[in-house]
């Protein structure tokens, strides 16, 4: 039988070191949230997730921050859908957890959830409750989101922070 013996506790210490540079380099980086909203569905709520956007800047990366932008219109980004599928995805998969405002129906919001719940991403849906519209029923009934129903903007802010708080890195 083969034994192992150590003849020195270096190695190991080395080993110990660079775990904790690891864990120190890994608790320092900002947690990096994709922001999904409705852009061809229409930019009736672009202020809303403006402001969302501009919020969540102040508790992580916001990778999808151009979502934002005031002269983007309902015609989307001036690139080709193939480009948009493929950027949108990676930061999808590249995010730490997904902020989905869902008020205003989308299917590429629905389309890059499904991803996130595939991926074992966390997600945050918020809903307005306001001017009669409903909360699809797929998002709703996912046991798998954190839904949030709000009135005014700074609940919406009160559940972003308890979000991004509880968010591990991975």
């Amino acid at each position: 039988m083969l034994q192992l013996t150590r003849t020195t506790d270096e190695p190991l210490e080395t080993v110990r070191t660079f775990l904790a540079v690891l864990l120190l380099c890994k608790s320092m980086r900002k947690k990096e949230i994709y922001f999904a909203c409705s852009i061809r569905g229409g930019r009736d709520d672009a202020a809303v997730y403006g402001e969302l956007i501009e919020y969540i800047t102040t508790k992580a990366v916001v990778l999808s921050e151009i979502f934002a932008d005031k002269t983007l219109t309902a015609e989307g980004m001036n690139d080709t859908s193939k480009n948009i599928y493929e950027k949108d995805i990676a930061w999808v998969c590249q995010a730490d957890g997904i902020i989905a405002e869902v008020t205003n129906p989308s299917l590429g919001v629905g389309y890059e959830i499904a991803k996130a719940e595939e991926w074992g991403k966390p997600v945050l849906a918020l809903f307005r409750e306001t001017g009669g519209k409903k909360l699809s029923a797929m998002i709703d009934g996912s046991p798998y989101l954190e839904i949030v129903r709000y009135s005014d903007i700074e609940d919406a802010k009160t559940a972003i922070n308890g979000f991004i708080q509880a968010l591990r890195i991975k």
